[in-house]
This record gives C-alpha cells, sequence and structure tokens, in this order.
C-alpha cells in the first residue's frame, strides 16, 4: 500500500512539473510573438481566407466551440471586370488578429506548421466560423446522424485528466488496441478549447498519434469516426501528415460504408477543413448507386458537401435536379438556402425552369429566412443571370429593413448580385449605401472592390450618397500591402471609382507603377492586361495634366491586338452592326464614308465611326496617316452607288404614289453609276446616288447651304455610331451600365458625339424593309447634327 501511495505522489509531481513547463514554455512563446511582431506568423496565416458568416449578420460574440476553421471564399462569378473569359478566384486574405500560429515539430508526424488557436491581447473574439453554412443541420432530427454538431461539443476533462491520459500512453506505449487509442483520442477532444495547445505541443500526444496509425486497418469503422470526430474537436491542422493516412484508410472502406457514414465521414472532413478529393469521388461514386436511399437530410447535407468540394460530377447534375424538384415544397428556409449556396459554390446550373422554382419557393419563405439564407440565394441567382422579378422586387423591401444589422461580406454579396443582374433599386443601393460607414472598418480589400465596382456600375453618382465613396477609397488605402499579393482587387476598385468619376490619383499610380504592373502582368491565374489599359487609357483622357505614370507602348499595343483581333472575330460579326454598317455604307454613299474600329481601344468595343463637314455632307474616314488620299483616288475610281427612284423616294418620305407612278415602277430600276456633279452642292455625291432638288429637299429638309463654302476650311464633326445592347444598360431602363456610360464619357473627351442606335429601335428594325433602315439611320445622323447647331 505505501508503494502505491508513493506511486501516485510522484506521479502528481511529475505532472505538476511537466504542466508548469508547458505553460511557461506558451508564455515564452506567446511573448516573443507579440514583442516581436511574428513576421512568419502573419506570412503564413495571410494564405487562407476565413469565411466569417458574422459577416452577413451582426450576433453577440461568443466563444467558439473549437478552434475555427478555414473555409475558402466562394466567389462565381461572374463579375470580374470587363473580361468575359472571368471566373471568380478564391482570394486568400488575412486571418482575424484572434488567431496564431504556435508549432511543434515532430519529424515523424507534421508535415508544415501546427497551427492552434492562442489568445492573444486586444484580440476579438469571433462566433464559429461554421455556425452559420451549417444553420440548416439543426431542421432537422436526422441530421445528427451524418453531420458533427459543433454547438454541442462538451468540455468535460480538465487539464489533469487530459495529461493522465498522456501518461498512460507512455505506460503501455504501442500495445493500445483500437478501442484504447479511440478512447484516449475522444477523452482528449473533450477539454476546454484554451487547453487545447498544451495537449497538442505535448510529445506524447504525437505517440498516441503514431500508435493509431501503426494499427490504423484493425480500427472499426465507427472508431474511425470517431478517431476523426475527436481531431475535429482538438482542431487537428488540415495539413497534418497523419490525416492523409486516415482518408487513404476511409478511401478503401468506402465500399463497405453505409450512406451516413460516408456522409459523417465527409462532414469531419470539412470541419478540419481539409479538401479530400479522393473521398469524395468515392462519396459520390457510391451515392449515384444509392439515390433511392436519399431522403432530403441526405440530399441537403449531399449538397452541401459538393458545395465545400468546389465538384460536381457530370453524371450527378441530373439526379441532383430530380431530386430537388421531388422535394422542394418541403424544404426548409434554411435548407433553401444551403442548396442554393451549394449550387453556387460547385458551379452548377440548373435548368431554367428548376432555376425558376427553386426562387418561387425561396419567394415564399423569404420573411422566415435569415440573412445569410437570402445572400445565398443572392448569389445563386448571380451566378445563374436569372431575372426573378419577383425576388428582386421583394429584395426592395426585405434589405433595406435587414439591412442595419447586416455585416461587410453580406452587404457586398447583396450589391454585388444586384450589379451583376444590371438590376436598379435605388431602396436597395441607398440602404447599403447607409449601413456602409458603421462596418467599413471591417472591411477587406476584396469587399471594398467589388462594392466600388457594383455601385460604379449600377451608376450610383458620389452626390447621391457622400459618404459612400469616401470611406471605402480610405478602406482601400488602409490595405493597399494586400494589393502586392492581390492586384486584382485595386484594379477592381479603381474601375469602379473610374465609373462614377472619381480619380484618386494616389491609387492611380500605384496601379500604374512600374513594380505593380510588372507584378500583375506575370500574374499566373489572372489576365491583368486588359484592366490596367482601361486604366491607362481613362488616365489619358481624363487626367491629360497629371503625371500619373503610363503602361509601356509594348503592352498597350499587345493588348490593343489581342482585342481587336477578339473584336473581329466576334463583336464585328454580329448581325445588327453589319446591317448598321451596309445600310450607312448606302447611305453616305460607299464604304470609304464608315470605318468600322475601336475608337478607343482601351474601352474594349467597337463603333462605326462618320465624319461630317460643317453643311452635315460626308467625308471620308481616314483609316490611318496618310490614308485620305488613297481613299479619295478609291473614291473615284470605283462606280457605286443606287439611284434613287419614285418607289424608293416614296417610301423614304411614307407618301403615297399617284396611279401613274405605279405604273411605271418597273421601268424605274436601281441603277449603279458614276455621276458627275453639276451643282456646289452634289459634289460630295459624285458617287452613288443621282439628286434631283425634291428628293435633295426630302432627305435634307430642306437644309441651307452656306453661300461662302468655297471661302471657309470645312470643320470635321466625328461621329460614332453606337449599336447598343439591352446588356449595356441597367435592367428595363434605358440607364447604361458603368463601363458604357465611361465610354459615353470619354468619346466626348477625345471630340467625338455619340449616335446610339438603341437595341429597342434599332433591333425591330432589322425585319422591316431596307427603305425603313435608311431613312431610321438617316434620321439618326442629321438629327443628331441639326440637334447640335
Amino acid at each position: 500500500m505505501s508503494a502505491t501511495v508513493l506511486f501516485h505522489h510522484v506521479a502528481k509531481r511529475h505532472l505538476y512539473a511537466n504542466i508548469q513547463r508547458v505553460f511557461i514554455f506558451s508564455s515564452q512563446r506567446l511573448s516573443s510573438n507579440v514583442e516581436n511582431g511574428d513576421p512568419k506568423g502573419e506570412e503564413e496565416t495571410e494564405s487562407t481566407l476565413v469565411y466569417k458568416p458574422s459577416a452577413y449578420y451582426q450576433r453577440p460574440s461568443t466563444h467558439s466551440s473549437i478552434v475555427g476553421r478555414s473555409e475558402a471564399e466562394e466567389e462565381l462569378s461572374v463579375n470580374r471586370p470587363l473580361n468575359p473569359a472571368f471566373r471568380p478566384k478564391r482570394s486568400p486574405c488575412s486571418i482575424s488578429a484572434s488567431r496564431r500560429v504556435s508549432s511543434t515539430r515532430n519529424t515523424q508526424l507534421n508535415t508544415a506548421s501546427d497551427r492552434v488557436a492562442v489568445p492573444t491581447p486586444n484580440a476579438t473574439k469571433e462566433p464559429s466560423v461554421n455556425s452559420a453554412p451549417r444553420a440548416f443541420q439543426r431542421c432537422r432530427p436526422e441530421y445528427r446522424n451524418m453531420t458533427h454538431d459543433l454547438s454541442q461539443c462538451s468540455s468535460t476533462v480538465d487539464l489533469n485528466e487530459a495529461l493522465l491520459v498522456l501518461h498512460k500512453v507512455t505506460v503501455q506505449k504501442s500495445n493500445m488496441e483500437p478501442s484504447e487509442v479511440t478512447n484516449s483520442l475522444s477523452k482528449l477532444g473533450q477539454i476546454p478549447q484554451e487547453q487545447i495547445v498544451v495537449v497538442r505541443g505535448d510529445k506524447r500526444f504525437n505517440m498516441l498519434l503514431r500508435y493509431s496509425v501503426e494499427i490504423l486497418q484493425n480500427f472499426t469503422t465507427p472508431q474511425l469516426l470517431d478517431a476523426l470526430r475527436a481531431f475535429v474537436n482538438l482542431a487537428l491542422p488540415h495539413s497534418h501528415s497523419i490525416l492523409g493516412l486516415y482518408e487513404t484508410e476511409f478511401c478503401r472502406r468506402s465500399g463497405e460504408m453505409e450512406l451516413h457514414q460516408l456522409l459523417l465521414a465527409a462532414d469531419f472532413w470539412r470541419c478540419l477543413g481539409r479538401a479530400v478529393p479522393k473521398y469524395l469521388e468515392r462519396l459520390f461514386d457510391n451515392v449515384s448507386r444509392n439515390f433511392n436511399q436519399m431522403g432530403i437530410p441526405e440530399f441537403v447535407q449531399l449538397l452541401y458537401i459538393i458545395g465545400e468540394g468546389r465538384r460536381c460530377p457530370d453524371t450527378l447534375v441530373q439526379p441532383l435536379e430530380s431530386l430537388l424538384m421531388r422535394h422542394l415544397n418541403q424544404l426548409k428556409p434554411e435548407e433553401l438556402g444551403a442548396v442554393c449556396l451549394g449550387l453556387f459554390k460547385s458551379q452548377r446550373s440548373l435548368s431554367e425552369r428548376a432555376t425558376r422554382r427553386l426562387v418561387d419557393r425561396a419567394l415564399a419563405v423569404v420573411e422566415d429566412m435569415s440573412d445569410f439564407g437570402i445572400v445565398n440565394v443572392m448569389k445563386f441567382m448571380r451566378f445563374s443571370y436569372l431575372d426573378h422579378l419577383p425576388w428582386l422586387e421583394a429584395m426592395g423591401s426585405e434589405i433595406p429593413r435587414r439591412a442595419p444589422h447586416m455585416e461587410v461580406q453580406g452587404l457586398m454579396h447583396v450589391i454585388l448580385a444586384f450589379s451583376a443582374l444590371h438590376y436598379r433599386d435605388d431602396h436597395v443601393l441607398l440602404a447599403v449605401a447607409e449601413r456602409l460607414p458603421d462596418v467599413v472598418s471591417r472591411c477587406r480589400s476584396k469587399d471594398a472592390a467589388k462594392m466600388l465596382w457594383a455601385f460604379g456600375t449600377l451608376g450610383v453618382l458620389p452626390n447621391q450618397c457622400p459618404n459612400l465613396y469616401p470611406c471605402l477609397t480610405a478602406i482601400l488605402r488602409e490595405r493597399q500591402v494586400e494589393f502586392q499579393r492581390y492586384p486584382e482587387h485595386l484594379l477592381t476598385a479603381l474601375l469602379g471609382l473610374a465609373f462614377a468619376g472619381l480619380f484618386p490619383e494616389d491609387l492611380l499610380s500605384l496601379a500604374l507603377s512600374a513594380e505593380f504592373v510588372n507584378k500583375a502582368c506575370n500574374s499566373q491565374e489572372l489576365e491583368l492586361r486588359k484592366d490596367l489599359f482601361t486604366l491607362d487609357g481613362t488616365v489619358g483622357l481624363e487626367l491629360p495634366e497629371s503625371t500619373i505614370p503610363r503602361l509601356s507602348l509594348a503592352i498597350r499595343e499587345e493588348v490593343t491586338k489581342q482585342l481587336w483581333d477578339f473584336a473581329q472575330s466576334d463583336i464585328c460579326q454580329k448581325p445588327e452592326v453589319l446591317e448598321a454598317e451596309d445600310v450607312l455604307r448606302k447611305l453616305l454613299g460607299g464604304e470609304v464614308f464608315v470605318r468600322k474600329h475601336m475608337i478607343l481601344p482601351h474601352l474594349r468595343s467597337i463603333d462605326l465611326e462618320v465624319h461630317l463637314d460643317q453643311n452635315d455632307q460626308p467625308v471620308p474616314v481616314s483609316s490611318g496617316h496618310g490614308q485620305q488620299n488613297l481613299a479619295s483616288q478609291n473614291l473615284k475610281a470605283r462606280p457605286s452607288g443606287v439611284t434613287i427612284t419614285d418607289d424608293l423616294l416614296a417610301q423614304l418620305t411614307n407618301t403615297q404614289k399617284s396611279p401613274l407612278q405605279q405604273s411605271n415602277k418597273f421601268l424605274q430600276k436601281p441603277e449603279v453609276h458614276t455621276v458627275e456633279p453639276v451643282q456646289e452642292r452634289e459634289s460630295i455625291f459624285n458617287v452613288g446616288i443621282d439628286l434631283t432638288d425634291n428628293l435633295l429637299m426630302a432627305l435634307t429638309k430642306s437644309r441651307k447651304r452656306s453661300s461662302r463654302l468655297s471661302d471657309s476650311k470645312p470643320s470635321i464633326q466625328r461621329l460614332a455610331v453606337q449599336v447598343t445592347h439591352r446588356n449595356h444598360y441597367c435592367y428595363r431602363t434605358e440607364q447604361l451600365l458603368g463601363l458604357h456610360a465611361l465610354k459615353r464619357r470619354q468619346l466626348a473627351l477625345a471630340g467625338y458625339r455619340v449616335v446610339e442606335l438603341p437595341h429597342w429601335e434599332w433591333f425591330p428594325l432589322l425585319r422591316r424593309s431596307y427603305a425603313e433602315k435608311l431613312a431610321y439611320l438617316h434620321c439618326k445622323i442629321f438629327s443628331c447634327s441639326d440637334a447640335k447647331k
């Protein structure tokens, strides 16, 4: 008996000394990090983006039940500025100040740093990063069998008990049975969160992990799941090498596991923040064979896993859509939000019918849906480009009501969805703009950039929201260090500001500096040359006297060629553009009077350029230096044109012909020939059209010619004829979107007058007679000139 007492006494002294050593080591490490700024830790944390549900709505700060895991930020889409091939990238950003890096070296088990949460001075507590995305799992009790409830993690084991467990590991060594290993891990997973660092820093914990690997194949499937649950509770880093060995074992056993076990394991991997593509392949194969076993909870949880894994096999898309349509009316509000988020993150589209039905169902329960759920529906609509007017109109009342309690990322996703759908609702825009100054300090550079882009795209002017642009621009200046790693955020923000007519010279100088341009142009993931080119051209026109750096000639020529090659193969070949070009040539007298090209290449679109003299007579458009004479020679050498007959004149002037004129209609065929000028007023029509006094009066509305034409040098009026599309405007309005409004403004600065052929006028005419098109373009070209006079 005395020997036993002595043994326990010695063991307690040993444990007490060990605890003291561990705490001293931890405090010294923490103090060193704080004093020295821990540059290495900051560098590592910036490589992972934290996805914070607190950014969607405000809630009281609570102590997370586990260490927050990294969750890659989703973006679609969808809205990379001016780049049709863009698909949003995952954009890492710095982790909250409450998280720091603490590493324990283990040459046998650890591959990289071992990340754990250590409280630091002035740290702000955050809710669990998984709470909002996983809120749907509380909708039904069935989810308990296939998910890990983070809110139910209990701290029933104190540190002394945990250290006794670790001491038992050294006593039993490699003779431990699978049940003993899993029991030990489970107990260690029940310690308070703030003491996890002590256990994880103990070398005996790594011994326990090594023993578990040695007998891994002897584990039963429930024991494997218990071990994985313990790793979640202990916040094992997703990069830990032991997790790779466990993933391999789960892949090997996937064919033997039940559907609920497969989903539960996938949920554990999600909580750990580890990408397990091979395991997900096994899960999807099993699901494909067992679709008949899937009820609503299994279906929603599967879509959640698919979204978090950022992939969905093609073979699953149609069965998933069928299941969704079957269960749609039974889905609860948060489940609808989870479905939308899963589809958005996996970049999978449903049929238009299914998409509309899904949003219809969300609209029916929108008042009971959380802010997070509403944001998820908006993301899905943004990805699907769905113009669901009843939902958008409902947001006109829901968002202003909710905005005062929403956080910055939720606001950003709402406004980004509205801009992607080209839908302007001033109630929503103003509500978000009023809320932003209160939360802007929590903005990432990414959030500020996307909101500037969205507000600028929808044409929100600085005088409408005086505090909006200044507060977001101030955040850009505070976050300048982030642009060295993520240059696309700065370019996106500056383009949005340019749409609104704002040009912060310090930020533009940074974006166009040689160092920044080299970094952006050498980016392997994003094509940023076009954005730089747009900003460079904007600076040249809007700020001609500034000292802002400019792009090199080589880059400008390279991007111009790239844009023009695309325009020739796509934009220039659109039927509405070809038809406008053809009718303009006939109206003005030949192809030398119309030039189809990019007047302002940095704005990435084409126009039909037309020149008129001061008497509204067409002048050949020079295609470059020295081309004017060549155009004149071609003009004399090539007879072209159409003789205007009474029949054509009647169509142009919308008048009735006399019976005599009708009887002679077959005698008056159009003739192509050269016409010698006989009067001064006909001099520029020396090719193309026979002019009579009556026809000239009808076409020109009796414009009075200057009697001193020969004594004055005519000034050239440069017209940019634009064939617009509905995607150039806010939805169902005549208000131009940001880029197109910027182009109009810059064309005026370049000395051009825009002649717009709006889609609601020009597209219907494409099905009408040639004479009607001719009359329409004549009115557009020359009435524009009359208006200026």
